[in-house]
């Protein structure tokens, strides 16, 4: 018997524009709002490298969607791969559909074949898709001549790295968010000490958050040295 799938898929609430900071990225995520707002283009092919914000910006344009009235899903392709390309079945009914991780079902015959169709079935519905991978269009192995000419159809944006200042920038951004105050002096010992992928420093950020508030302690370079080394 086939795995049930719940549908609309969820999205993560938290993650919208307004927490992603785009360094020179901007062009890219003005492309991805309006596209989500439904004034933009149908059809988006967002590729960058791990820790780039690919997944964040997805679940942008989902909440910004249905901020405004509109009905979306959100699909994980790695974590759903086993299901099979069945798990897109009825898409099209949403308005807008965000597909995550699309290089993880390259390949794969019936994930593909199924894929195309749901393009079809939304482009005929005047639907919306959004997909993310890791590398552009024409470097995805895909085996379905098809899908992979209809993958360059859309708008094609390219996520760049962030710059140390943007990757502060960010981390500041992030820990606003979690309404903890990073010194600069904090953010850039960080980043000499840290490996530099933003997931990651987020992640740390969000573990000194959580230890600055058990210890009752302001976030400084001597508590986060301390904190580092009692991790080893």
């Amino acid at each position: 018997m086939p795995q049930q799938l719940p549908l609309p898929f969820a999205f993560n609430t938290v993650d919208g524009f307004e927490q992603f900071h785009p360094g020179s990225n901007a062009e890219a995520v003005t492309h991805l709002r309006r596209c989500a707002e439904g004034l933009g283009e149908p059809l988006i092919f967002l590729w960058g490298g791990p820790g780039q914000g690919k997944t964040h910006l997805l679940h942008a344009c989902c909440r910004e969607a249905h901020e405004h009235g509109q009905t979306v899903s959100y699909l994980p392709l790695l974590a759903l791969k086993d299901f099979g390309g069945g798990a897109l079945e009825g898409l099209e009914i949403q308005q807008l559909v965000c597909l995550d991780d699309l290089e993880s079902i390259a390949g794969n015959d019936g994930w593909e074949h199924a894929l195309f169709a749901l393009f079809n079935r939304l482009r005929d519905a005047d639907h919306r898709l959004v997909v993310a991978a890791r590398v552009p269009p024409a470097e995805l192995p895909i085996m379905l001549p098809d899908l992979k000419t209809r993958l360059g159809w859309g708008l094609t944006l390219a996520l760049r790295p962030l710059s140390d200042e943007d990757t502060l920038a960010a981390l500041s951004l992030h820990a606003g968010t979690l309404g903890l105050e990073l010194p600069s002096r904090v953010g850039r010992f960080l980043l000499r000490r840290h490996h530099r992928d933003l997931p990651g420093l987020c992640r740390l950020l969000e573990q000194l958050d959580q230890a600055t508030l058990a210890a009752k302690r302001k976030l400084t370079v001597p508590f986060v040295k301390n904190y580092l080394e009692g991790k080893r």
